[in-house]
């Protein structure tokens, strides 16, 4: 008979979501680090505004932990 403790799950709870989205930044503005990236694609982004066009395919590539999944929730 095995039970699993509350304490440990590997389920993240509702509180777990709020919390990451709260931490992570909502804009370019608000995203830190990797400078060169942001220079580029922020003229990338505001030429796709001043267009009044969505933005054209982004590649984002590089190891775990860089920020990619962030940066991709900022540029949607």
């Amino acid at each position: 008979m095995s039970q699993q403790s509350p304490l440990i799950s590997a389920q993240g709870s509702s509180e777990d979501a709020v919390a990451d989205k709260s931490l992570r930044p909502q804009s370019l503005a608000e995203y830190q680090g990797q400078s060169a990236m942001h220079e580029q694609l922020g003229i990338f982004i505001d030429a796709a505004r001043k267009r009044a066009e969505s933005l054209d395919h982004v590649l984002i590539f590089g190891p775990p932990g860089l920020g990619k999944t962030t940066l991709a929730h900022v540029i949607a």
